[in-house]
């Protein structure tokens, strides 16, 4: 017969029982409300009762002891500076626990284990302007990113009609050249026959002077 003997082996060795109830008390405190089974969340409340009364004590060798359990910084700050502040008018029953039903599958029965001190986040109501400024927000977004696309287009265009301007001018180059070049020889005959005629009329200016 198991008549007083306390706590619950929940068909688990003591290391693994030991490393469950942690974990669970590390979620508890960071979330302050956890879903589990009904005999673990009974058996959770010491775990959570004897932790917060090492956080009231507030002292150095409090904290490595919090610390040795935990094993974890984040959580350990957490229930000295927040947690514990809360509960110092309290002097025991820190949690409390809400009957969920039957598990699907085996039908265990399910429980909601939260922190005294737990309360839902409460959403507050918007103001119309607030409620406008988030729509623009939402919105903006989109109208910027159709402007990028616009502005995009636009400098494609331009640099396209620019790469068409360069083409023009460089093929307008290339014939004025090769005009030239066909245009060259003709124009050298030409220089030569003038060259030709005016060196005649030189020639015969001495015989006159003679004369």
């Amino acid at each position: 017969m198991r008549h007083r003997v306390a706590g619950r082996k929940l068909s688990r060795t003591t290391q693994h029982r030991e490393l469950m109830f942690r974990n669970m008390l590390v979620s508890l405190l960071q979330h302050e409300r956890i879903q589990t089974t009904l005999a673990k969340a009974k058996e959770l409340r010491g775990w959570v009762d004897k932790i917060v009364t090492v956080g009231k004590k507030g002292s150095l060798h409090a904290r490595r002891h919090a610390f040795a359990l935990l094993r974890n910084k984040e959580i350990v700050k957490k229930l000295f500076d927040e947690i514990v502040p809360r509960l110092k008018e309290r002097e025991g029953g820190y949690t409390r626990v809400y009957k969920m039903g039957w598990r699907q599958g085996d039908g265990a029965p399910l429980s909601l284990v939260e922190l005294v001190t737990f309360s839902s986040p409460e959403e507050k109501k918007k103001s119309p302007v607030k409620k406008a400024k988030e729509v623009l927000e939402k919105v903006a977004p989109k109208i910027k990113g159709k402007e990028e696309k616009k502005e995009k287009e636009g400098k494609e265009k331009k640099e396209e009609k620019e790469k068409k301007e360069k083409k023009e001018k460089k093929e307008k180059k290339e014939k004025k050249v090769k005009k030239e070049e066909k245009e060259a020889p003709k124009e050298k005959k030409e220089k030569e026959e003038r060259k030709e005629k005016k060196e005649k009329p030189k020639k015969k200016s001495p015989e006159k002077k003679s004369k």
